[in-house]
């Protein structure tokens, strides 16, 4: 019997993987592992949890990040690297969907669109749920 072990890598498409790909290792530090040089990347967190960028010629309309389905992607992040990874991303010109907020448990949170339109956020949970 078989388990699995956990996600690998989450995909996301693009109509410019290499532009939106360079963003994320731009914002998040992360290093590209492989390229296959037509427009596949994926790229690692220190953790090995990855993230893929395959090319689409399909363009989707922005969705609300309550739409039914996935919906966005959560980076986990030190507390002490929540504010600067924030700062950073507005910097950046990233589009915010929801502003930093903390709820009474002490969960941090900032919702967020990367250069494509994808929704993500960033989260600092004080106690972990595993």
């Amino acid at each position: 019997f078989v388990m699995v072990k956990g996600i690998e890598h989450v995909a996301i498409l693009s109509q410019d993987t290499k532009r939106l790909s360079d963003w994320y290792k731009d914002m998040f530090d992360l290093k590209t592992v492989y390229d296959n040089g037509k427009g596949t990347y994926f790229l690692a967190f220190e953790s090995g949890d990855m993230l893929e960028f395959v090319m689409t010629d399909m363009g989707e309309e922005k969705k609300s990040h309550m739409t039914a389905g996935i919906r966005h992607l959560a980076f986990s992040i030190d507390d002490g690297k929540f504010m600067p990874m924030v700062e950073k991303l507005k910097e950046a010109g990233a589009e915010v969907v929801t502003d930093v907020s903390v709820s009474p448990k002490g969960i941090k949170t900032f919702f967020f669109r990367d250069i494509d339109g994808n929704v993500c956020h960033l989260i600092v949970r004080p106690e972990p749920l595993i």
